[in-house]
């Protein structure tokens, strides 16, 4: 019954909204697994995590192929969206499968890949609850700010700490991607080659992504405006109107007489 929904009714768009739902939720518990190793100092190629990731991947991928199998123009989804099924694949398990060694430090940055496929599923999600486009682009806005500093601060923290003597705990990693993503500054600097390309790619985003927010805040303004000045049209019409009907009348009366 699932495929046989037309496209653009309610039950349609409430099947993609949900799939959606899975893989933000699957998204979120992989985050709360790669931070609990990342505190813990648990090993990246850990029985425990790589189970985890491998069936995570798996679903995302059976999403994928069921929103193929809703889309009404397969081709179309398939090329649209090819980049969605690559960074489902289980990298980790398939690496450490064929015994493909990395450092540490590059199979922590391997294990982020299937979450591009959570930060598109967020962007149709918060879509669909929010009210128009501006919130729209606003909430994702603001949760891919949030993100980004989190997981930025946690590649900076494993990278600098024990290495930085500004590093000392995960605190310390936490307010200098704050300050570096709002292009503040503080006095923990980078001292590893991966370090300093966050720095870079932090200080980058934050450029690019606070003027959104002048964005939002224009438009809501301009929509307050306009509603306002709508308001305002309404009684003045209304008196326009009543003072026509009124003049009509003694128009009447002094024909009759």
């Amino acid at each position: 019954m699932l495929f046989h929904l037309a496209p653009g009714t309610r039950a349609y768009r409430s099947a993609y909204t949900f799939l959606h739902l899975i893989v933000l939720s699957l998204s979120i518990y992989l985050v709360v697994s790669i931070s609990i190793d990342t505190f813990r100092g648990i090993d990246f190629y850990a029985p425990r995590y790589l189970h985890t990731q491998f069936y995570i991947c798996i679903a995302f991928i059976a999403v994928f192929f069921l929103e193929l199998a809703l889309a009404e123009k397969k081709w179309r989804f398939l090329r649209n969206n090819l980049l969605f099924l690559l960074v489902s694949v289980p990298y980790l398990d398939l690496f450490n499968l064929y015994h493909v060694n990395f450092t540490p430090q590059v199979a922590y940055l391997v294990q982020y890949i299937p979450l591009v496929r959570g930060g598109y599923a967020l962007a149709i999600v918060v879509g669909t609850f929010t009210y128009n486009r501006a919130a729209s682009i606003f909430v994702t806005y603001l949760v891919t700010l949030m993100a980004t500093v989190y997981f930025g601060s946690l590649m900076f923290y494993l990278f600098e700490n024990k290495v930085n003597v500004g590093v000392n705990s995960y605190t310390d990693s936490l307010w200098w991607a704050l300050m570096d993503m709002t292009t503040v500054g503080s006095d923990i600097h980078p001292v590893t080659p991966p370090g300093k390309v966050i720095a870079v790619v932090l200080a980058a985003l934050g450029m690019m992504m606070f003027p959104i927010f002048t964005v939002y805040i224009t438009s809501l303004i301009s929509h307050r405006r306009a509603s306002s000045d709508a308001d305002m049209a309404l009684p003045q019409g209304l008196s326009r109107l009543h003072d026509a009907l009124k003049e009509g009348h003694t128009l009447a009366e002094t024909s009759k007489k």
